[in-house]
């Protein structure tokens, strides 16, 4: 729900209970009987709980607002640390990226498809990048795999991420 219509329904429901109030008071004194006099009691009671439920929750989505903010502040000076410590490493990385691709002879459209396939983008999402057909870059990535002996894709990014990532550490199993 919008603020403002919690602010209009805040002092709707307000606004019922002091009228309910005010229509207590007349009744009680021109003699009503006792459970009319209760109903609008219970009415305006329900009003001011509206009202109350209705300012506490704007006031927990703000406190909860602020809090997420703040979070958000955090994760983006992290992620701004993480590059600024990660620049120099992620240039070497793709100096000696681009020097490997100069050993196995690669053109320079070869090269930009072997980027964007270490990217994660598939052949359809290269040709659109590239403007070129699938097709294209389809034989394109051929070529790549047959200058480099490598099978395909996943043993392309193995290439050159394997020894990036630590080995997974194996679980000793203890014989009781």
């Amino acid at each position: 729900m919008k603020n403002n219509e919690r602010w209009v329904i805040a002092t709707i429901l307000f606004v019922i209970a002091v009228l309910a109030s005010i229509d207590i008071y007349n009744d009680y004194f021109e003699g009503v009987a006792l459970w009319h006099i209760s109903i609008e009691a219970i009415a305006g009671f329900v009003a001011l709980a509206g009202v109350f439920y209705l300012v506490r929750g704007r006031f927990r989505l703000q406190h909860s607002l602020v809090r997420e903010q703040q979070f958000s502040k955090v994760l983006q000076a992290e992620a701004e640390k993480w590059k600024q410590v990660s620049k120099k490493y992620v240039k070497g990385l793709s100096v000696e990226i681009e020097n490997q691709l100069d050993c196995w002879g690669l053109t320079k459209a070869e090269k930009e498809i072997t980027f964007l396939l270490l990217k994660g983008l598939s052949n359809k999402e290269i040709a659109e990048v590239r403007g070129t057909s699938a097709q294209t870059v389809r034989s394109q990535t051929n070529a790549i795999y047959s200058k480099s002996g490598l099978s395909g894709r996943s043993e392309l990014s193995a290439f050159f991420l394997e020894d990036l990532l630590p080995p997974q550490k194996q679980e000793t199993k203890l014989e009781g």
